[in-house]
């Protein structure tokens, strides 16, 4: 008599244990094989979550600091009466300024706020196929800024386009800015840092490319050598 059970898979103990729980595991995603223009086949990458939402977040953090930051240095910073912080050397004071970050190019308010106007739109436009979070970082800090001063240059005096930027950090030497100053400044040195390394947008990097050109030409020319 057999004491099998009849329910009892016979082939289950003739199966490895490892293949037994491999086949219980959840199907992991592959990368397609598609056809490169040689006709070779080639793995494609992944891709990347684009990160147009985490660009319009950071955007939207600098903006509303610099907005609530200048409410207050108008309420609490009294032209000529600077408020010191550390003794002389940083200190809140007061200033209108008419032109660029820095008070720079006081006599061209017009052509600055156009020329902000234009990185929003430009930024906006590189954002919705953003997938690299570096870069999402540098442009929300430069759209953020640009924002917080076009909110000057709209509504406040002496009319819109024409409005002077509240700036009321001093530190040192350096001209009196504000944190929209200050965030196009920091996300400007950062995209220029990514552009140097060659990190891109789409989050890949050109270093990367060169090399899987090299084996790539590397793999074709040892394959054209074991078929001669």
């Amino acid at each position: 008599m057999s004491t099998d059970h009849p329910d009892r898979d016979v082939n289950a103990e003739d199966q490895p244990i490892t293949e037994i729980s491999k086949a219980d595991e959840p199907e992991t995603v592959k990368p397609e094989a598609v056809k490169s223009k040689d006709g070779d086949l080639a793995v494609a990458p992944v891709a990347k979550p684009r990160r147009l939402t985490m660009l319009i977040a950071i955007a939207a953090v600098i903006l509303l600091s610099d907005i609530l930051t200048k409410v207050w240095a108008v309420a609490a910073v009294k032209p000529g009466q600077p408020i010191e912080i550390i003794g002389d050397v940083v200190t809140f004071t007061m200033v209108r300024n008419p032109g660029a970050a820095f008070s720079m190019a006081t006599s061209m308010t017009w052509i600055l706020t156009l020329v902000a106007i234009g990185v929003v739109i430009g930024v906006i436009k590189i954002g919705r196929t953003l997938r690299s979070p570096w870069w999402a970082l540098g442009l929300g800090l430069v759209l953020g800024g640009a924002l917080g001063n076009l909110v000057d240059r709209f509504f406040r005096s002496p009319g819109i386009m024409r409005g002077h930027v509240v700036d009321f950090v001093s530190v040192g030497w350096w001209p009196v800015f504000n944190i929209a100053d200050s965030a196009i400044v920091c996300g400007a040195i950062l995209l220029v840092v990514l552009t140097l390394f060659g990190f891109e947008p789409n989050g890949e990097r050109l270093r990367d490319h060169k090399a899987d050109d090299k084996k790539l030409t590397e793999s074709k020319a040892a394959a054209e050598g074991e078929t001669k």
